[in-house]
This record gives structure tokens, sequence and C-alpha cells, in this order.
């Protein structure tokens, strides 16, 4: 299937600024696009790209003041599969798992693996470590928390959701993410465009949103606590240790937000011979 991906963002700045902006496919979809992915920043701006410690793709752009606007669209092709599943997938021992994957274990900014230990033996502990666990994290997460919308803040922590028991995604992978690494499975947040295709229709329709990957049976796995579902039609823009690896938009002064519009929809194949 073809997905049409995109944003119209702007950002108020009361003097000049630099921001990092993350927004671009990530490299491992990039061979997947039927159009060019790349930002337009109005006013004109000196911008410069490059590649993260995480492997994802940045834009450093060094804005005037006044109003940036920052937009883009494309078109990008995708299995049109749900997320893959494999019950039998194990956990890799840790005396085994490759060298990068060990930052995924321990503690980050939202995700309390020390404080969250005992919560997640006590009630994970007499599981075999593996995709049944993740998936029975998932399930708790899912049952324990409300999600809405104006229970946003992007202070809260994983030990926060357990005692608030509200959030929005972020705040449903943080708490996953944290049980899981507390459980000795590496897991890393992700985030990317992900609309409602497959599903019923949604009077609040998704855009960004954010998920979380495992490493089990020597690759990563997507896993989602806040859907608690595969889906289809999943964008991966970038992954890191939690949200604070992976804003949208750093701003290294003021800024504020004054649009935020994202596309992501499913469109007919025929768009292919026009790209």
């Amino acid at each position: 299937m073809l997905i049409r991906l995109g944003y119209d963002i702007e950002l108020e700045l009361p003097k000049p600024v630099t921001l990092v902006a993350m927004l671009d496919v990530h490299p491992s979809r990039r061979a997947d696009l039927v159009q060019p992915d790349e930002i337009r920043i109005s006013p004109g701006a000196a911008s410069d790209q490059y590649i993260d410690s995480f492997g994802n793709r940045c834009v450093r752009i060094n804005a005037p003041q006044g109003l940036l606007r920052l937009t883009n669209g494309t078109l990008i092709r995708d299995s049109g599969q749900p997320d893959p599943v494999d019950e039998t997938a194990a956990a890799v021992p840790i005396e085994q798992l490759p060298a990068e994957t060990l930052q995924f274990l321990v503690a980050s900014r939202y995700c309390e693996v020390d404080r969250l230990s005992d919560l997640a033996w006590n009630l994970f502990g007499n599981m075999t470590p593996g995709w049944g666990m993740v998936r029975a994290i998932c399930d708790w997460v899912h049952g324990n928390t409300t999600f809405g919308y104006n229970f946003a803040r992007n202070t809260r922590t994983a030990m926060e959701s357990v005692s608030e028991r509200v959030g929005v995604c972020r705040d449903f992978q943080h708490l996953a993410i944290a049980l899981c690494r507390a459980m000795h499975i590496p897991a890393r947040y992700a985030t990317g465009y992900l609309g409602d295709i497959g599903v019923p229709l949604s009077p609040s329709p998704m855009d960004f949103s954010a998920w979380f990957e495992v490493y089990l049976a020597g690759r990563w796995w997507t896993f989602d606590a806040r859907h608690n579902a595969p889906r289809i039609g999943r964008v991966l823009i970038a992954t890191g240790r939690d949200a604070a690896d992976v804003a949208i938009t750093t701003s290294f002064g003021t800024s504020w937000l004054r649009k935020f519009e994202v596309v992501t929809d499913e469109v007919p194949e025929s768009l292919s011979q026009a790209a």
C-alpha cells in the first residue's frame, strides 16, 4: 500500500534560536520512499543534516526571530501487513546480547528501572523471559493506565505513571519499557507516523505516535502498550532510550508552538505512477 505522510508545524520565536528537528523518515525506511522526504523551512534558514548516536536523521536549523514554519509531504510504500508476531521469540541471555543493546537495559530519564524492579519481578518473575512476558507487560500497562490527551504532561515518568494510572501514548510506552528492562529484556522507545489504517475511524485521528521495540531472538520487535494490538502502517522516524532522545523539535532557546498538523493516510496505488 501507499501512505501519504506530511506535517505542517509553526513555531513562534521571540529571538533567533538554534533548534534540532527530528522529522525525517528513519534510515531503515528510506528505501521505501516513493517521493523525496525533505524538510522545508520557511523563511529560509541555514541548516545542516546529521545522524545522531542512535542512527536517527536530524536537521539543525539556525532560525531567525519570528514565525518558523516546517513542512513536508511525501509518499512511502508499506507492506500493508500488521506488526510482525512471533510468540516463540525468546529473550537473549545478557552475556550473549550485542553490546549496542546493553544501553537499553538500564534506567533513563523517563524509565526508572531501579525503582520499578520490585514491581516487575512481583508481577512477571514467574514467567519465562520472551514474547509472552512482553505481551503480559503490555496487557498489564494497558489494563492499568487510562488514556486521554487531557492527561498529557511532558515530565511524567514511568514511576509516576504507576501511581497516577493515566497518560498519553508516551507514558504507556515508558512504563512498558521500564518493566521490560527490569526483566532483563532490552527495550527502546520509538516514534513515528501511525495513521488509523485498518481500524475503525476515530474522533481523534492518529498522526505522530509512540511505541516501543524489544530485542528478542536476535532482532528488534514492535510492541505498543497503548493500542495493545498489532497495527498497520507504522512508519518509523526515530528510536532512543526514551522520549528525551527523540523529540520532534528541540529548541535551544524560547519557542512557542502555534500550529501542528500531521497527515498519515492510505492513498490509491495510482499515485505511485504519478510520483
